[in-house]
């Protein structure tokens, strides 16, 4: 779960991490309002869940009340498109007006998950307020790295030797290290997958300065963190994906043509490459779980289909935990009830699988049914015009 980056900072503050004086603003008026209090002069961010803002003119440096109100009244309401919002944008609905700062320097500084390592690492560079993955592919040495031993948790020697490597001035060392030993307890203490500054900024008087914020929540942790509920901006969100998190079901939107529903993820990683393999491209990952009631299937289904880039469906399962007969009783009940227009290939195997075509085979529906994988894929290329 992501969050917006005014609401990063004041995890950041609770956290010992310095941030700028600001404001949040969801009106003209309150922007300038923000802006007088604030004094002059004052940056007018937009808030959206994307990076590269500043490039797409959502951020704004106002020396004065007109500046402002101008920016905001251009920002506020309007799409906002970035590299990362794709060509549809993102509705800007909210502004974060922050006091300007004198920049000396920036770096970058975050703290993520090393799954080839599995422990955490920090990631530093003298490349702030860029690009940091065009920097890590064109110049991978300007990465620094340091990773936390999972027993012990990142030592002050360590956080020490990332500050003096950035290159940092003296005075800056100590409060450097302060800040990247916050940033990973941070990071551990509230179950985060990304914690980042972009920049980290040291000012003319060598303070630092969290000139950016942003943090990722896992969503496996959220259990733990019920106040982290709060933050979430489901605006933000895909809305099929609002509706499968309601149930209970995995959902990431991609940019295909074929929806898949699945049960476990090393099966919906084999569905997507068999699609891919036939020519046609996964419009999702969907995995309903070992869990799953007829109710959940139902639910997979209707959205998938509410997807309008969905051509055709593909329902692929290995009934364990969950079985054969319960999957066809909910699929049959959501193509009874939506009327699905785009063809179904299902492919069952496992617990009560005989029981599970049967249903499907008496529905009086017109579901595309497979026997095998091989069988499978030659249904989803014909359902889409690929090749067998």
């Amino acid at each position: 779960m992501r969050i917006h980056e005014y609401q990063a900072k004041a995890v950041f503050a609770e956290h010992g991490v310095p941030v700028l004086p600001s404001h949040v603003a969801t009106t003209v008026d309150e922007a300038v309002t923000a802006g007088l209090e604030l004094g002059f002069p004052v940056v007018v961010k937009a808030q959206i869940h994307a990076g590269g803002r500043g490039k797409g003119g959502g951020v704004v440096l106002a020396n004065d009340e007109a500046t402002v109100r101008e920016a905001a009244e251009r920002i506020l309401g309007k799409p906002l498109v970035t590299k990362q919002t794709g060509p549809e944008g993102r509705v800007v609905r909210t502004l974060l007006i922050e006091k300007g700062a004198s920049i000396a320097d920036e770096v970058y500084v975050a703290v993520t998950l090393d799954r080839a390592k599995r422990a955490i690492v920090v990631i530093a560079s003298r490349e702030g307020g860029v690009d940091i993955e065009e920097t890590a592919a064109e110049r991978p040495d300007a990465i620094l790295k340091e990773w936390a031993d999972p027993a012990v948790g990142l030592r002050p020697f360590q956080a020490h030797r990332l500050a003096r490597r950035l290159g940092l001035p003296a005075a800056a060392i100590r409060p450097a290290t302060k800040l990247i030993l916050s940033l990973y307890k941070l990071f551990y203490d509230r179950d985060c997958s990304l914690v980042e500054i972009n920049p980290l900024i040291v000012t003319d008087d060598e303070e630092l300065i969290a000139l950016d914020a942003k943090m990722t929540f896992d969503d496996s942790g959220l259990f733990r963190h019920p106040e982290a509920k709060d933050l979430r901006d489901e605006n933000e969100e895909d809305p099929l994906e609002v509706e499968a998190t309601s149930v209970n079901l995995n959902y990431i939107k991609l940019d295909g043509n074929v929806g898949c529903l699945v049960n476990g993820a090393g099966l919906a990683m084999a569905t997507m490459d068999l699609i891919d393999h036939v020519g046609a491209r996964p419009a999702n990952f969907l995995d309903v779980g070992g869990g799953a009631t007829a109710e959940m299937i139902e639910r997979g289904v209707r959205i998938l289909v509410g997807d309008p880039d969905v051509e055709a469906v593909f329902i692929n399962i290995f009934g364990g935990i969950l079985r054969c007969d319960v999957l066809a009783e909910g699929v049959v009940a959501a193509a009874k009830a939506l009327d699905v227009k785009v063809p179904v290939v299902v492919r069952l195997e496992g617990t009560n699988v005989e029981a599970g075509r049967e249903i499907l085979a008496t529905s009086g529906l017109s579901f595309r049914t497979a026997k095998d994988l091989g069988e499978a894929a030659t249904l989803v290329a014909e359902a889409v015009g690929g090749t067998a």
